[in-house]
């Protein structure tokens, strides 16, 4: 069956959203092509996960200019939850679902990061919920 191999997050500041990825889950990005948009490596190519890009968001929510991707729903594996929630909110995210259980899962939290997207972050626990 098809599964994801790339993501993209859209963003108004390359810059401010670059920072905030590599300050909370410590993504590296590299231009590609003509600067304009950045490869992001997630981690090492022999652990499980993708890479994405970051790329210029296309007109805005209030003009409705270019129907304007305004989120990604990209979920993370995260060891500590709560540690990981609070580096994103003091990098400027804000918590757009508090943390909850999944049960048999884990713990899940949505954020909101400086460009408007939601992402979520999950802390495998089987005992959850």
């Amino acid at each position: 069956m098809p599964r994801p191999i790339h993501f993209e997050i859209h963003a108004e500041n390359l810059d401010r959203a670059q920072a905030f990825y590599e300050t909370v889950l410590g993504w590296t990005f590299a231009s590609w092509g003509d600067g304009s948009y950045r490869l992001i490596t997630t981690g090492p190519d022999d652990a499980p996960g993708i890479n994405g890009g970051l790329m210029k968001r296309m007109g805005t929510v209030e003009t409705g200019v270019d129907y304007p991707v305004i989120a990604h729903m990209t979920t993370v594996d995260v060891e500590d939850l709560d540690a990981y929630v609070a580096k994103a909110v003091k990098a400027g995210g804000v918590v757009a679902l508090p943390r909850m259980p999944v049960p048999s899962v884990g713990w899940l939290a949505y954020v909101k990061d400086t460009e408007g997207n939601i992402f979520g972050m999950m802390q495998p626990d089987n005992a959850a919920g």
